[in-house]
């Protein structure tokens, strides 16, 4: 599933960043601010009707991002122990 899919406040780990083919720099954009394969992400808020723009947490940081950039990003579910 991608990350505009998840349901707020569960956590996730980053399984690939797909970007469109036309456009790697945005794939290099989101892994330098820590969008990296194993990373664990929470979406802590989802803008108005569930679109974005989505308040998401990576590792310690928290940042912004539009649907279209959150759709990029597979996550898989983390079991909880």
């Amino acid at each position: 599933m991608n990350l505009d899919q998840v349901e707020l406040g569960n956590l996730y780990r980053v399984s690939e960043v797909n970007v469109p083919k036309g456009a790697p720099q945005i794939k290099g954009q989101l892994e330098d601010i820590g969008f990296l394969p194993g990373e664990q992400v929470t979406v802590l808020r989802k803008g108005l009707l569930g679109k974005g723009p989505y308040m998401v947490r990576v590792g310690a940081s928290t940042f912004a991002l539009r649907q279209s950039e959150a759709s990029m990003i597979e996550v898989e579910s983390v079991a909880h122990v």
